[in-house]
């Protein structure tokens, strides 16, 4: 069964993966505090889910988590149209993201997550303390 209408795929496919305004933002401040990352790549070998930031040196992998494909427990929203399909979708970013974290942390890197909503300021100081640990 699919996702949903014709004109629902197709607005959530235009959907941007990445270089989306809450990420830009955050790299804008990142690079003018002097910091420099890759974007959008494998943070290691065997894991192919990319994080949007990654300093190897320092082993730190950042994602900026979008509030619905992510449920952030402050913005999510389930969608009512079929209802069941989405919320199984949704529950599997959720479990994939914390396979991600888990695989990480254990091959010694740091992982932080930025929800879209937050201030990129913040943000980033979140990021250059994990840079400095």
């Amino acid at each position: 069964m699919p996702a949903t209408d014709p004109a629902t795929s197709a607005r959530m496919r235009a959907q941007r993966r990445r270089d989306t305004a809450p990420e830009l933002a955050l790299r804008r401040e990142l690079h003018r505090r002097g910091a420099r990352y890759y974007v959008d790549r494998a943070p290691m070998k065997g894991v192919r889910r990319r994080a949007d930031l990654v300093f190897p040196r320092r082993k730190v992998a950042v994602y900026v988590d979008g509030c619905f494909w992510h449920s952030c427990p402050q913005h999510a929203t389930f969608p009512k149209n079929n209802a069941q399909w989405w919320a199984e979708k949704l529950a599997g970013n959720v479990t994939r993201d914390r396979d991600t974290d888990a695989a990480l942390t254990d091959a010694g890197w740091t992982v932080v997550r930025i929800w879209e909503h937050e201030n990129p300021v913040v943000a980033a100081d979140r990021v250059q303390a994990a840079l400095r640990r």
